[in-house]
């Protein structure tokens, strides 16, 4: 399954929410540059799934996102190498998150805790109840695409290249690279499992999700 981390971020989709920011903040031009940034990088994003939901992904092309947009083909390019990162969004970014998050958790804690709580931080993330359905929306997407499905595992290798060295530091004895990467595996199945079931659900809370998976994992 793969995982679409840009809506679990806080996000900026109105050039009217983008005005509020300029008029209140006091970060630097440069600063004021990456916000509008950002802002295009969700608007691309929001429609694209909107077409690729309406129409299937491989219906859609980069011309006729960008079209909707207002934007060119070559404007969406600065933005997106290709129409599957308009959906996945910033792996390495995400991935640092949770990496961070591990980092920082009790070096005497159980390993597998302490990915089930860093991977919990992630979907913690504040977002509102349109965000919440659109990011939904981004699964069924995502887990319905082959392409898509595809990147899950470039996502799975990245996470765990940052994600196993943290673990594995944490644990004493024989085989500590394979004992690691078992259980950071087995942390990105969790985590993947409870986003498909969220987004496929009405009402389900989503790190409720993750802890029942993680409870599974731990009982077995």
């Amino acid at each position: 399954m793969v995982v679409s981390l840009g809506p679990i971020c806080q996000r900026l989709t109105t050039l009217s929410m983008y005005a509020a920011l300029v008029e209140s903040s006091s970060t630097p031009t440069s600063g004021l540059r990456d916000i509008t940034r950002e802002a295009v990088r969700t608007r691309i994003s929001e429609v694209a799934v909107d077409l690729f939901a309406e129409r299937g992904f491989d219906s859609v092309t980069v011309e006729q996102i960008a079209a909707a947009v207002g934007i060119s083909a070559r404007s969406f390019h600065r933005y997106f190498p290709a129409k599957e990162d308009a959906v996945i969004g910033d792996l390495t970014r995400w991935g640092e998150f949770v990496r961070d998050a591990l980092a920082s958790r009790p070096a005497d804690e159980p390993a597998l805790v302490s990915l089930r709580i860093s991977f919990e931080s992630l979907l913690s993330q504040p977002r509102g109840d349109e965000d919440e359905q659109r990011s939904k929306r981004t699964m069924r997407v995502l887990t319905s695409t082959a392409s898509l499905r595809a990147r899950n595992l470039e996502k799975h290798l990245g996470w765990a290249n940052m994600l196993v060295p943290v673990v594995q530091a944490r644990l004493a004895g024989d085989y500590a690279d394979l004992r690691a990467q078992t259980l950071v595996q087995a942390a990105l199945a969790c985590f993947d499992i409870a986003l498909t079931t969220w987004a496929d659900s009405e009402s389900a809370d989503a790190v409720e999700l993750l802890r029942r998976s993680f409870d599974t994992l731990a009982a077995e």
